[in-house]
């Protein structure tokens, strides 16, 4: 069984690539370099899919940056602080970046053979993007069942995995911790440092997470929002 799984480098999608491990699949991690701001989690993508002894770790390089209309591509927008109180999409958001990288794993996993995508987005403890809802999941799902040979003429189905969309933050640090994910070797801030800035929406909700857990979170910040 294979499954392609989209890895960021970050803790949602290192424990999702641990759970897919789990139910046994050969995983193919494919990672994104889009000019992101925070291109350092690239690096820990590399290091979790070495700790699992892929076969083959796909980086796409795209153009999404010049798109800009985000703090994560555009240098002249601003990194907000986390507010748990924010009710607005926070600048962070990329346009359309799960339907883009959904797309390319559908590709991907149709020219494996691949029956599973696992993504691991979050529609608890998240930033309120509307690319992590369980509807837009459903949505890519109907379109995936009409866009491959595979599933049209083959009646293959690609099935779009999301383990983590119903957990908190502290239930996925529990889950990595109980599946031995590598949280040791990921890394979530937005801001792009070697070190986690600790202030950013990405930070706090990782270190609500594991305050929430019971657990030290493994990785350092350069500073952690009160």
């Amino acid at each position: 069984m294979k499954a392609v799984v989209l890895l960021s480098g970050g803790l949602d999608s290192t424990v999702c690539m641990a759970v897919a491990k789990n139910k046994g699949y050969e995983v193919f991690p494919l990672s994104f370099n889009y000019q992101q701001r925070h291109s350092v989690e690239l690096e820990s993508a590399r290091k979790v899919a070495d700790y699992y002894q892929v076969a083959r770790h796909m980086i796409i390089e795209n153009n999404m940056g010049e798109f800009g209309g985000s703090a994560l591509t555009d240098s002249s927008i601003a990194v907000p602080d986390g507010d748990a109180n924010r009710r607005d999409i926070p600048p962070t958001y990329v346009p359309a970046r799960n339907l883009i990288f959904l797309s390319y794993a559908l590709g991907y996993a149709e020219a494996l053979g691949a029956e599973r995508i696992f993504i691991g987005v979050n529609a608890l403890d998240y930033s309120g993007y509307p690319d992590c809802r369980p509807e837009f999941i459903q949505l890519f799902q109907q379109l995936a069942d009409y866009s491959t040979k595979a599933s049209v003429q083959d009646k293959q189905r690609i099935m779009i995995e999301t383990p983590l969309i119903q957990l908190s933050k502290k239930d996925i640090v529990l889950l990595g911790t109980q599946l031995q994910a590598p949280l040791h070797l990921t890394h979530s801030c937005y801001r792009g440092g070697s070190v986690a800035c600790g202030t950013c929406d990405s930070c706090v909700l990782r270190l609500k997470g594991f305050t929430e857990a019971g657990i030290s979170d493994p990785i350092a910040y350069s500073e952690k929002k009160q």
